[in-house]
């Protein structure tokens, strides 16, 4: 059945959701960090799986509402694919960062940590850079794609990308300009010192242009077969 939702509703699943998925990342960093006894490679797991799995169920419980994209770089390439308004494209930004930045505050709360907090995790360098640049242009390849050949499959693409993408890239896979921001708030395992942020969104705005252009290549392909079948 197919339910029309108010703006109020989508910007409410769009912060929801993303408070969600920062209160499960830097949460689960935080757990995994300090049973892991040290053990890096543990605590990586643990806050990959526990972030992976989270996205398959806020993706499924919100995707119906908001197109659940809890990211600025998913929300401006619907914006431009679509070409969905102005306004609501930026709205859809604003309560996805604050929503961000409320989840890291409410994670630290509920583990009985200052809540304010500025990160000195350092993650700067051209191999993350150019990770983010991977991992976000993957993370639209599998939205995009995904939605286009087995659109149910979505919440269970998504979220084994990022469980993956948390291993195969040497900056974790933020692939997400919120979530960065958010990150900057959290002296934890899961965070990013505020200076070495506007690196990590620089690259994930180039990771948007490029799998605008290989999505680009990929459709017009898939459209032109259609025709001719």
């Amino acid at each position: 059945m197919n339910l029309e939702y108010t703006n109020f509703q989508k910007l409410l699943s769009e912060f929801l959701g993303t408070l969600f998925l920062l209160l499960i990342v830097i949460g689960s960093g935080i757990m995994g960090e300090s049973l892991a006894s040290g053990n890096a490679a543990v605590a990586l797991l643990a806050n990959a799986i526990a972030t992976g799995t989270g996205l398959y169920v806020l993706i499924h419980l919100f995707g119906p509402i908001s197109g659940a994209h809890f990211n600025p770089i998913v929300s401006l390439y619907f914006h431009f694919s679509e070409k969905k308004k102005k306004k609501d494209t930026i709205l859809f930004i604003i309560v996805q960062i604050l929503g961000g930045i409320l989840g890291v505050w409410l994670s630290h709360f509920l583990f009985e940590l200052p809540i304010l907090q500025t990160s000195l995790h350092i993650r700067t360098g051209m191999a993350q850079w150019i990770s983010e640049i991977v991992a976000t242009s993957g993370l639209l390849l599998t939205i995009v794609l995904g939605l286009r050949h087995n659109p149910l499959q979505v919440p269970a693409l998504v979220g084994s990308y990022i469980t993956a993408a948390y291993w195969f890239t040497s900056s974790t896979s933020f692939a997400n300009p919120a979530v960065t921001i958010a990150r900057t708030l959290s002296n934890t395992f899961a965070g990013i010192r505020p200076e070495d942020s506007l690196g990590f969104i620089l690259s994930q705005i180039l990771g948007l242009a490029l799998s605008f252009f290989i999505l680009t290549v990929l459709t017009k392909a898939g459209r032109s077969k259609s025709t001719t079948s």
